[in-house]
């Protein structure tokens, strides 16, 4: 989210124009006394809770002068020196005399940012956790909110309150918060109601410190593992990542408004594209046709929009077409707003209105980057008031309507009214630490990172581990001690280590030896420009202290895969974070090949961001486990299902790749795509909707109520599942379709339905799905979306290849 100038030569022109303009003060001009006196003697319908929303808006909108209307669409985050004094206490003398028109919202109020560095030594820049700060309690959030607040509802004239963002991509992105595992690592879940669940705490514990704003979810489908951002994502599957994207808004927010106290607004990011960058790198150009975009990127925010009061939507940083999302008319108004019907505020990504000047080229001038993006449809700038500080100027100049102004902030004051900050603007500052990852929320973080575990692999039946017939378990990785937990993170009260969690198993039972093995880089944070990764020959006397230790062992767990570090958002040039290999880093096969000589049972436990070419391990290891970053409760969680308390029903919501020279390898490809290669495979190593369990499950082909339906029905279709196993497990049924023929050309397969489902040994059950005539309609050679008659391939199975299929007629 967050970036940086990209030249010198540049930069001292923004910040000339742009950045000495957000710190200066809006001139207060003679229409502001005039409505002052006016209001003093007026009754001020919108501080009435009884009025309809409507027309509280209308009201407070006609009292405003200009810079008060422009001053809702700013936001402070670098400048947040700004507001409060060198210790970070929020200084509202220091707002006033900065901010006399009042201000829109602030940035990360959990953060530091803008304390001086000798009082928060280091370097503060990132989202969450950076080296050398420690970030605000919820309590210290809280007061700072409180006092934030109180000068914006007693010393502005009108007593606007404050819109309060927040990163939340995988729990509230503050310190001592509950971290869930990541994003992608929940999309493995496949299991809404969990994930609803999830951000129902995030919610709880950003509302408790005085956020209201969530910068979340991502539901961008990810369809290029390079990029080091697809760790925040759901998948690459449009259906998955709406489905996945409207359970994560049901928690944050609810599904309905006005909110609730302990709700937040989600802002849906990133539209669009921002997914399949140009040769994998972030930001880079989405060379993506107008039916590709509505066909596979548009679904999820659409469903999103229609489905439920969303009322803040981010674009993305990229281009489409040469058109950056930031100056998109057509994206942001024609189709978000004039075809989807959304009524809420467009926020723009982190000074991506910068970028218009510093990255596109389109401009060096503010005053055009402003112009460009409000007429496009960009009704706030975040994180700082860089170039809409400009805006004043621009409508008394006749280049940007007044009309524009006032829709854009007709928007935000309608959240602020939804949120019920004008009546109830504070939050209990007592509460806000007794609320934040409390038990519930550390027992639901264990219980989502079981569930997002993914086994690959499961030779001989090596897991679940008999913890009765072990006396000694080596522990390998330098990340089975320190945790990574991924992108846009704080520090938890306490994350439990794979090393702790497997100590724990074995008190009174067996021994557990540590060795670091492999050491990837010398640090894992996140927010810190430079990677280093360690020297080879230092890596090899680890590996050869690992083998040593190996060899008492009866069993051998080791963690591998990447860190914070290896795969990250790339933020500016000189904080990269995706790569042209999706092999592991360093020398982790290395430990690999030395430890699977010895023989030994071995579990291989892969904590990573995006899905990596483990080709050697998936022919050699004995049991393979993709975990993602599991989140504050890794440990725990992987002792229950080593151990077998739990049985792993993850499935992948990403393609594997063999090595990058298949990208693309997402599922639903077309026909033509695929052919073959000279002396490679086209098959990703594992498949989308991929998983194993310890027990089996027998799935039947799917069973249609009718096997012809006019056009505008829908047809119900029953699947049967059974546990043929042993065990007690999850199976996800996966329902795909595939247009056999069409006048334009269609994937081999889109998933269209799927449920997780738990059986006993031996027990069935049937499972019913509902296909509607969108789930078998498409953007025609007009792009009209239109279902055509004929016949469509409906399957069944536990993955995407896997499966048994009927046949449905589709008839005028």
């Amino acid at each position: 989210m967050t970036a940086t100038l990209s030249t010198p030569r540049t930069a001292a022109r923004v910040l000339a124009l742009g950045l000495l303009a957000a710190t200066a003060t809006i001139s207060v001009s003679g229409a502001w006394a005039q409505t002052a006196r006016r209001t003093a003697s007026e009754k001020m319908l919108y501080k009435e809770a009884s009025q309809p929303v409507e027309r509280r808006v209308e009201d407070l909108l006609q009292r405003m002068s200009l810079e008060e209307k422009v001053a809702q669409m700013l936001s402070i985050w670098e400048h947040k020196d700004k507001i409060q004094t060198p210790r970070g206490d929020f200084s509202p003398a220091l707002a006033s005399r900065n901010f006399p028109n009042g201000l829109g919202q602030i940035s990360r109020p959990s953060d530091r940012r803008g304390v001086k560095a000798e009082n928060a030594p280091g370097s503060n820049g990132a989202a969450g956790a950076a080296a050398g700060v420690v970030n605000r309690t919820a309590g210290e959030a809280a007061d700072y909110a409180n006092a934030a607040q109180r000068w914006a509802v007693e010393k502005t004239r009108l007593g606007i309150p404050l819109l309060m963002h927040e990163e939340a991509l995988h729990g509230y992105v503050a310190r001592g918060a509950t971290s869930f595992p990541q994003s992608i690592g929940l999309a493995s879940t496949w299991d809404p109601a969990l994930v609803e669940r999830v951000f129902s705490v995030a919610s709880r514990e950003m509302r408790a410190a005085g956020a209201n704003l969530a910068l979340a979810p991502v539901v961008d489908v990810a369809r290029d593992p390079r990029w080091g951002r697809i760790e925040e994502t759901y998948g690459e599957d449009p259906y998955l990542v709406g489905t996945i994207g409207l359970a994560a808004i049901r928690g944050y927010q609810g599904t309905s408004l006005p909110l609730a106290r302990d709700k937040v607004f989600v802002t849906l990011k990133h539209l669009t594209g921002h997914g399949q960058p140009e040769n994998g790198t972030n930001v880079g150009p989405a060379d993506i046709s107008e039916r590709n975009l509505r066909t596979n990127f548009f679904p999820p925010f659409e469903r999103a929009v229609k489905e439920l009061p969303v009322m803040s939507v981010m674009a993305s940083y990229n281009e489409i077409d040469g058109i950056p999302s930031h100056s998109n008319k057509w994206l942001l108004t024609d189709v978000l707003r004039g075809e989807w019907g959304f009524k809420g505020a467009v926020i723009s990504d982190y000074f991506a209105i910068r970028e218009l000047i510093t990255r596109h080229k389109m401009t060096d001038d503010p005053t055009v980057a402003a112009e460009m993006a409000v007429k496009a449809g960009v009704d706030a700038e975040t994180p700082d008031g860089e170039a809409y500080v400009h805006l004043p100027e621009l409508v008394r100049k006749g280049v940007v309507p007044q009309a524009l102004i006032d829709d854009s902030v007709r928007r935000i004051l309608t959240m602020k009214f939804q949120a019920g900050l004008f009546e109830n603007p504070y939050v209990d500052v007592a509460a806000a630490d007794a609320r934040t990852a409390t038990p519930d929320a550390v027992a639901l973080a264990r219980e989502a990172a079981r569930k997002a575990m993914v086994l690959l692999k499961n030779d001989k039946q090596v897991l679940p581990l008999d913890a009765s017939a072990l006396k000694r378990v080596a522990v390998l990785g330098t990340h089975a001690r320190d945790t990574p937990i991924g992108g846009y993170s704080d520090v938890p009260r306490h994350v439990v280590s794979v090393l702790e969690g497997i100590q724990k198993e074995g008190q009174g039972k067996f021994q557990v030896d540590y060795a670091e093995g492999v050491r990837i880089t010398r640090s894992r944070s996140w927010s810190a420009g430079p990677v280093d990764l360690v020297p080879p020959e230092e890596n090899r006397k680890l590996i050869a202290e690992a083998v040593e230790m190996a060899k008492k062992a009866d069993v051998v767990v080791m963690v591998l895969g990447d860190n914070e570090q290896t795969s990250r958002e790339a933020w500016a040039d000189a904080h990269l974070g995706d790569r042209a290999s999706l092999d592991l880093i360093g020398q982790q096969e290395e430990l690999a090949r030395a430890i699977f000589a010895l023989g030994k049972p071995t579990v291989v436990l892969l904590l990573n961001g995006r899905p990596l070419s483990v080709n050697y391990l998936a022919e050699q290891a004995p049991a393979l486990i993709e975990g993602w970053y599991l989140g504050q409760e890794t440990g725990n969680a992987v002792a229950d299902v080593l151990f077998g308390r739990a049985n792993p029903g993850g499935k992948l919501p990403v393609s594997i790749a063999r090595n990058v020279g298949q990208l693309p390898v997402y599922y639903n490809h077309k026909p033509t795509a695929r052919r073959g290669y000279l002396f490679d495979q086209t098959s990703p190593l594992y498949p989308f909707g991929y998983g194993l369990s310890y027990t089996s499950f027998a799935i039947s082909a799917p069973r249609l109520a009718d096997a012809k339906v006019k056009m505008g029905r829908n047809v119900r279709v029953s699947v049967d599942v059974t546990n043929s196993g042993r065990r007690a497990g999850d199976e996800v049924v996966q329902l795909y379709v595939r247009d056999d023929e069409a006048s334009v050309t269609r994937p081999v397969k889109e998933l269209k339905r799927f449920e997780r489902v738990t059986l006993k040994p031996g027990e069935r059950r049937t499972v019913t799905f509902d296909l509607t005539p969108d789930d078998f309609a498409f953007w025609n050679r007009e792009m009209k979306k239109v279902v055509e008659p004929g016949t469509f391939t409906i399957s069944a199975g536990p993955n995407s290849v896997d499966l048994k299929s009927a046949t449905l007629s589709v008839i005028d």
